[in-house]
């Protein structure tokens, strides 16, 4: 299958990708698995996802995670570790020649990430950790910011301005949800508006909106994330009709097993028939041309 890049994209610019994704047509995919479990999952997983973002024509950056270090319990799988976690994903960005993601959760984890890295994510906890962006912005890498479950769209008008303060101007954010009571998130499809405001991609996370954070009994009176796997679509339609730049899916092969994040993440046989869908939205909608708004807003 013909790749959506052209090129090759492994040793494409940051600048570059960063133009290609923001003008894609109608939107960009980030998608991989919750966290790297192995060397033949990850081959397998992105694989199986670059095929059919291909046949799609959707632009793919394979995303896992090396270290899932928000956890609701210490005993929770996190993976493989930093070193172990790029090696793997590198190994993903040459095989398939496509972009890769990752997040970091401490500082000193910017740079050797970035080595590999085309995307740096900075978690939703950690999205006013300034530190930590600081790093992440001097790598001049891309720098995907998710909006915490407890901050206004605002806050991360700011959390951009930290990037480009670095001489960074490549800077997307990432909708995914905000606190609704104890143990339940909303999606308000008024920020995926009002984040544009920060002049910068806006990404709609439809996997970890669903989450039900420490709302799944496990027993022994313990609680593990919980998700409402079936809304979704629900989260996906929404917002590629209001206008996102980019969609964040996690996906996997076996739910059954998948160590993390069971009931949030998306069945990979069923991933296909779901992007068709949203293109077909988005490609009718207007929702990223918002030269009409002039003189209302």
């Amino acid at each position: 299958t013909q790749s959506t890049w052209g090129k090759s994209c492994w040793f494409m610019a940051s600048e570059d990708l960063f133009d290609r994704l923001q003008d894609a047509s109608p939107f960009f995919l980030f998608a991989g698995t919750n966290v790297v479990e192995s060397r033949e999952h990850a081959m397998f997983m992105a694989r199986n996802i670059k095929q059919i973002a291909d046949e799609l024509e959707i632009p793919l950056v394979y995303k896992s995670s090396f270290d899932k270090a928000n956890r609701t319990s210490s005993t929770g799988y996190r993976g493989l570790g930093m070193e172990e976690g790029l090696k793997i994903l590198d190994e993903v960005r040459t095989t398939f020649d496509v972009p890769v993601v990752t997040d970091i959760h401490e500082a000193h984890q910017a740079e050797p990430t970035a080595r590999v890295c085309d995307v740096i994510q900075i978690p939703a906890f950690l999205c006013r950790q300034t530190d930590l962006i600081v790093a992440a912005a001097r790598t001049q890498k891309i720098v995907h910011i998710k909006k915490g479950q407890f901050a206004a769209p605002a806050a991360l008008i700011n959390a951009a301005e930290k990037v480009r303060d670095e001489g960074n101007h490549r800077v997307m954010l990432c909708e995914r949800g905000t606190t609704f009571g104890y143990n339940d998130l909303i999606v308000d499809p008024r920020n995926l508006i009002a984040m544009r405001a920060a002049k910068c991609p806006i990404v709609i996370d439809m996997t970890h909106s669903v989450q039900q954070p420490a709302g799944l009994a496990v027993g022994d009176g313990k609680v593990a994330s919980g998700g409402l796997r079936h809304m979704i679509p629900c989260i996906g339609r929404t917002a590629v009709a209001v206008g996102v730049d980019g969609v964040f899916i996690e996906a996997h092969n076996d739910l059954a097993n998948a160590p993390v994040d069971r009931p949030s993440q998306w069945p990979l046989d069923r991933l296909k028939p779901l992007l068709q869908e949203l293109k077909e939205i988005a490609l009718v909608t207007k929702g990223r041309k918002t030269d009409y708004l002039e003189g209302i807003l």
